[in-house]
């Protein structure tokens, strides 16, 4: 779904800290940290990782999964157009 380096990929594109994130959630500082802190997938409560993923795609973040269109057909994160 979304891994831990995502994550924090997304959030150095986005130029925000933890607590940001966090609000923009409405997730609690420690959930958002656990996360990043995480070996690879980050697995966790579903609604809780919803709640990340919506926060990230309306501050304008696009996933792109593992063998989705890239060039090199990588996990990674990109900005909307």
């Amino acid at each position: 779904m979304i891994s831990a380096a995502q994550l924090k990929a997304a959030r150095a594109l986005l130029g925000i800290d933890q607590r940001q994130l966090a609000d923009a959630s409405g997730l609690s500082l420690p959930t958002i940290q656990r996360m990043e802190a995480s070996d690879g997938t980050i697995r966790g409560n579903v609604d809780s990782l919803v709640k990340l993923i919506e926060a990230l795609d309306a501050l304008g973040i696009e996933l792109i999964a593992a063998g989705a269109t890239s060039t090199s057909g990588g996990r990674g994160v990109r900005l909307k157009a």
